[in-house]
């Protein structure tokens, strides 16, 4: 081809040249003829042979593009039907109208011509319906990129089996990091001789080796009572779908030595770097103490979080030393704040009410001025028996203010405390939290998925019995500049009383030293029976609500309220404590609509059952004898089929 663009580069030139000899052989010719005669013939044979020249170039050319034009379209035929890139064009009748051989090979048919895509991939008729351009195809175990062209009626299919198994070894393959925790380690070998600790560890040590040589992870034990685990997403899932056993193992080995031992493990999975990995693992692992321990929490780089286990009820792990350490930090932060205001959930109970008062308290024992934010017409009946006993004392009544008040109090410099929870979306009023960055969080349930962003402090015990006995504790350490008045200690102590059911569930040692140090600061109990006293009205719809309840052979009652009526949550709580007390009854469900419209659904048990993981997965949370759930936009019997499928989605899956 180059040979041709080079001829026809000189071929203008040359005309030029041969013109030019012409006039000069003519000026020859008129003063010499005989030499005019002789350039005559010679530029004639100088024109035959530039004639030839361009025919011979002209038949050059038209031959090589015959030629080429030869191989393209030989080419485009050959990739049309050889190519592993299959073709199809179709009617509007969805019947194969022509396709390549490859693409018949793809279907294993020798070809497709009038067949229906009904009958061979009755999902590419599927695609051809909608709005999308491309999408991913099965067609005999290989898996197809289809794009679409709907004005041509034309597919094209480009096979990407390969590809997807390499993304698959690649997230199957991907890095992630686990933290192992031995929750009470310290407690357990405080006071073992060296022998008996060494035995404990050797025994701990191999149950996990054994396990991490069965699932093929990296073990490391960094402390004495932590580990590092390094897996892959692979072996991720395969300890999923045990429900990660090894917490049962671990708690069901060492009890054979009289000794209860438990693990919270921790794992960081989803991202690509190992910082972030490492921080994710950390965080998962606090999440999981943070909720009591003996259980898994697995945190993705996308902020997802799952949890395994907790089945046993938390051991109380709290110290004396912790209490004091957050009481003095608590102590400084208020000293340093202008004002304080405190506030809890969205229809305070008893225990919210009882806490708030004690942080009044502190901050008036560090002189500072104190206000709690709550709603008063969405309090339930125990707590708006207080309130009206609060009423009689103007001096402590006249802490109490509005959230729209609260809004227009709070400065940069505010300390904001919130008790009883610590979910963004049940505080009383949610706007609070952006107006200020200093923010304490004090709860005693177990943490949630759900969580206040960047809190200063956090006191989170899920091995209390109540926050009032959080808040107790951490009275004890604050300045004596006066006493608790006997109002303030009853309402403390009141908390504590209907959150334990009168001491008889989730009590340990430290709740009965609360009581202890607030009955000596003057509570009196006789009115905390009287705020807890309720009406002959409540009394009777309760017992109806109980009378309905059904109870099956796994020892599951659930009881209904009347879809017309509404109650309060108070109500439907205590409906599930007296469920509770009932024989052969080890968990108990109350639905009913609450007073705000929702379906509430309060769940007791004995321990054996998890509520606080059933009612988790229907977007609840609580602890483990004691959870609850409110659901929107729905009714009492879609509640109860939602319920009874998390039920036994629970029991089927292993106690999770």
């Amino acid at each position: 081809m180059s040979h041709f663009y080079e001829k026809k580069a000189y071929r203008y030139p040359l005309y030029s040249l041969i013109v030019l000899t012409f006039i000069l052989v003519a000026i020859i010719f008129y003063f010499q003829w005989i030499l005019g005669i002789a350039g005559f013939l010679l530029l004639g044979f100088v024109l035959y042979y530039v004639m030839r020249s361009q025919r011979e170039l002209q038949e050059e050319v038209e031959e090589y593009i015959s030629t080429l034009s030869y191989r393209v379209r030989k080419v485009g035929e050959e990739a049309l039907m050889e190519m592993p890139i299959g073709i199809m064009l179709i009617n509007d009748d969805y019947t194969i109208e022509w396709a390549n051989s490859f693409l018949a090979s793809c279907f294993g048919m020798e070809t497709l011509v009038g067949q229906s895509l009904y009958d061979i991939a009755d999902q590419l008729v599927s695609l051809m319906k909608q709005d999308v351009d491309e999408e991913m195809v099965d067609i005999r175990d290989r898996k197809f990129k289809v794009i679409v062209r709907r004005e041509e009626r034309l597919l094209y299919f480009f096979d990407i089996t390969e590809q997807v198994e390499i993304e698959k070894q690649y997230e199957a393959e991907r890095i992630v990091l686990g933290i192992i925790f031995l929750d009470n380690y310290d407690e357990v070998t405080q006071g073992m001789d060296d022998q008996a600790k060494s035995q404990m560890n050797s025994h701990v040590t191999s149950i996990l080796n054994k396990w991490a040589h069965d699932y093929g992870l990296f073990l490391k034990r960094t402390s004495s009572d932590r580990f590092i685990a390094v897996l892959n997403e692979q072996i991720l899932q395969q300890l999923e779908k045990s429900k990660f056993s090894i917490l049962d193992e671990v708690r069901e080995q060492t009890m054979k030595n009289n000794i209860q031992l438990t693990l919270s493990i921790g794992i960081g999975a989803g991202a690509s770097s190992l910082p972030e990995l490492g921080a994710l693992a950390q965080s998962s692992l606090d999440l999981a103490l943070g909720r009591g321990g003996d259980q898994v929490a697995i945190k993705q780089a996308n902020g997802k979080v799952k949890f395994y286990g907790g089945k046993t009820n938390p051991m109380e792990k709290r110290t004396r030393v912790r209490a004091r350490v957050i009481s003095h930090a608590l102590k400084e932060l208020i000293v340093e704040s202008d004002k304080v205001l405190i506030m809890g959930h969205k229809y305070p109970d008893m225990d919210a009410l009882g806490a708030a008062i004690g942080i009044l308290k502190v901050a008036q024992l560090n002189q500072k001025e104190g206000f709690i934010v709550i709603d008063t017409t969405r309090i339930d009946a125990g707590a708006h028996r207080l309130i009206e006993e609060i009423k009689k004392h103007p001096e402590l009544w006249a802490r109490f203010i509005k959230p729209e008040q609260g809004l227009e109090l709070v400065t940069d410099d505010t300390l904001l405390i919130v008790v009883d929870t610590h979910r963004p979306s049940l505080v009383v009023e949610e706007k609070l939290l952006f107006r200020t960055d200093h923010i304490v969080v004090i709860d005693h349930h177990r943490r949630g998925e759900e969580f206040i962003d960047d809190p200063i402090l956090v006191y989170m015990e899920p091995y209390a019995s109540s926050t009032s006995e959080l808040v107790t504790e951490l009275l004890e350490y604050q300045p004596k500049r006066t006493r608790l008045t006997m109002l303030e200690a009853t309402a403390l102590l009141a908390g504590i009383v209907v959150d334990t059911k009168s001491f008889t569930l989730r009590t340990g040692s430290r709740t009965f030293d609360a009581a202890s140090y607030l009955r000596a600061q003057g509570a009196d109990t006789v009115l905390v029976q009287k705020l807890l006293k309720e009406n002959i009205t409540n009394y009777v719809k309760r017992a109806k609500m109980i009378e309905n309840a059904s109870i099956d052979a796994r020892g599951i009652a659930i009881a209904k309220g009347d879809p017309n009526e509404m109650y309060d949550q108070v109500l439907i709580a205590q409906a599930a404590d007296t469920l509770l007390s009932l024989s052969g009854v080890v968990a108990s469900f109350v639905i009913s609509k609450r007073i705000d419209h929702k379906i509430g659904i309060s769940a007791r048990s004995l321990g054996d059952i998890n509520v606080q993981v059933i009612m988790e997965s229907l977007g609840g949370g609580g602890h483990l004898t004691n959870a609850a759930v409110q659901l929107s936009d729905v009714t009492i019997e879609e509640a109860e089929q939602r319920l009874r499928t998390a039920i036994d989605e629970y029991l089927e899956g292993g106690k999770k």
